[in-house]
């Protein structure tokens, strides 16, 4: 179909598209769901371990009124950079500790990343591809899990698209109304995840330039403003480092004195993470291919149409011919590598990387390709839009939760909306889109609503942190066994400090001390003859990995096992 082409004077042509009334309704419709399904586990109990800890720093920065340094148990922490803490603090400030207060700076980052998802979009190809690019955004796998299962992802997510979309409008016109929020955009991204965010986005531009022969041009005076501005903005990360660790290096940071917080911001936590070597180590990594069957799961439903997507746009590339853009090939592309290059591999990495992955995918959803393009497309999404309700189903045939409510709703609420889209919608491309995202849509609203909760629902570490806020403890000095136990340290109102299992016989503790130990650490103090008393114990599932022993309600009591609130 071809798209007419309008003329504004001397303004580059752009497509205009009006698509039918039907289109536009369920464009809709599935846009409105997505921010249902993202949404509705916002007051989910956390259920691992990561959630605890960034929440609990985010609350210790607020109990003690200090913007500059992180600590975890009353001890100093340096792993992360401080941005997304500095929005989840506000977040507490503004409307309590909750976990739904914690959630939210992130869900409003993913906010951002859809409007600018768009607007790229939107200015390089036309409405109804950008509708679509967000419509993909939103429906990713991963995506769905990471504003449920919060890190620094939504935050990337929206700091990265949102520099590239702000220096292409640079790019185009130099003024500073995109200037600025470029800059500022970037330096928050930079003091989120580190230095190696800039591949991809001035790896974006730099892309552009080679594509476009006009390489010399990174080094022009405005784009040396643009690093300037960029430096100038992520001061902050680089003041709270030293004034923490710099200022103090008698610290004991990583088990060892003299640790420079800025050389870990600028080495450590980028090079040395790169090539494993860092404080932090990552066991069993560097497969060049982790990320490329990573995404299969991550990038689901959209994970094989995205490699195709990716296999034309290069083959263009090789026969010469022009690309609407090249900004999100050329930064994308060279951050998955780098990712693929380092040896210290997590799967939410590339989430960062969706919002352009959902835009180099979105014109091959809808277009018209080959008879064999047409036919691998049907089958990359088919695969998805009937897979994913049979396992939804299954799981909750084995998982039997303590009713079905949102499970029938969201069979009708879909199966209804499915139904429409098959007899409304003609064009089979719009059907097949429009069902897989249904699916995904369906999937996740079930994992948000029902499977998850029930998950959290056997946190013992929720259950124990709750237990202990009650008046009778108001005047306990509490303990954590182990430094994993995040979680209870964010649900437990009071100072959690950590005492390691084989040092309480070293220290003397007072009479109103409690101690938050699980099973592992139970059994140590039984071996070792170290005497306690059990105040009470709490059902825990103890690992964040979901066992198929787990989802079977049958067999469920096989991988439980028990935490302890205990004192001497």
């Amino acid at each position: 179909m071809k798209l007419p082409r309008v003329k504004f004077g001397g303004i580059k042509p752009i497509f205009v598209l009006v698509m039918a009334d039907n289109k536009k309704i369920f464009y809709l419709l599935l846009f409105i769901l997505a921010l249902v399904v993202s949404f509705a586990g916002i007051k989910t109990p956390f259920f691992t371990d990561d959630q605890g800890l960034y929440a609990a720093i985010s609350k210790n920065m607020l109990y003690r009124q200090d913007l500059l340094q992180l600590f975890t148990y009353n001890r100093d922490w340096l792993d992360k950079p401080h941005f997304p803490f500095w929005a989840v603090m506000v977040s507490f400030k503004l409307f309590g500790i909750s976990v739904w207060a914690y959630r939210l700076p992130a869900l409003l980052f993913f906010l951002l990343s859809l409007l600018y998802t768009y607007l790229f979009t939107r200015r390089f190809y036309n409405k109804e591809i950008a509708l679509t690019a967000v419509l993909i955004l939103m429906t990713a796998q991963h995506v769905l899990l990471s504003n449920l299962d919060v890190r620094a992802e939504p935050y990337l997510m929206a700091l990265i698209i949102g520099s590239i979309y702000h220096i292409a409008r640079y790019n185009d016109k130099p003024v500073f109304k995109h200037l600025l929020p470029a800059a500022i955009l970037t330096a928050c991204a930079i003091m989120t995840k580190g230095i190696f965010v800039i591949v991809a986005i001035y790896g974006a531009l730099l892309g552009q330039f080679i594509f476009q022969k006009k390489f010399a041009q990174i080094f022009y005076g405005r784009w040396l403003l643009l690093y300037l501005l960029t430096f100038v903005f992520t001061l902050p990360e680089f003041y709270a480092l030293y004034i923490q660790f710099d200022l103090h290096p008698n610290k004991l940071v990583f088990n060892t004195h003299n640790v420079s917080g800025i050389r870990w911001f600028l080495w450590d936590s980028q090079f040395g993470r790169f090539i494993n070597n860092g404080p932090i180590k990552q066991k069993n990594s560097g497969d060049p291919f982790f990320f490329a069957h990573t995404l299969l799961w991550a990038f689901l439903p959209w994970c094989l149409l995205f490699y195709y997507s990716l296999y034309k746009s290069l083959k263009n590339i090789w026969q010469k011919i022009k690309l609407p853009e090249y900004y999100t090939l050329s930064g994308g592309l060279l951050l998955l590598v780098l990712f693929s290059l380092s040896r210290f591999q997590l799967p939410f990495y590339t989430n960062i990387l969706f919002p352009l992955f959902a835009i180099i995918t979105a014109p091959y959803c809808l277009k018209q390709l080959s008879s064999a393009g047409n036919i691998f497309r049907r089958i990359a999404l088919l695969i998805f839009a009937i897979a994913l309700p049979v396992v939804i189903i299954v799981i909750h045939l084995f998982l039997k939760p303590v009713n079905s409510v949102l499970f029938i709703a969201d069979c009708l609420i879909f199966g209804v909306l499915a139904a429409a889209i098959v007899i409304k919608i003609q064009a089979g491309n719009y059907r097949l889109f429009m069902l897989t995202c249904c699916a995904v849509l369906f999937a996740n609203f079930y994992m948000n609503t029902v499977f998850f909760p029930t998950v959290a629902s056997y946190n013992g570490q929720v259950s124990a942190g709750r237990y202990i806020n009650q008046p009778r403890f108001k005047d306990a000095l509490v303990y954590s066994l182990r430094p994993s136990n995040n979680v209870f340290q964010f649900y437990c109102s009071k100072p959690v400090d950590l005492i390691l299992p084989e040092d309480l016989e070293k220290h003397t503790l007072p009479d109103n001390a409690i101690f938050f130990a699980n099973q592992v650490s139970v059994d140590y103090l039984v071996d070792n003859h170290i005497s306690f008393k059990v105040i009470k114990a709490f059902t825990d599932y103890p690992q964040e990995n979901i066992l198929p022993a787990f989802i079977n309600s049958a067999t469920r009591y096989k991988v439980l096992s028990k935490v302890y609130l205990i004192s001497k």
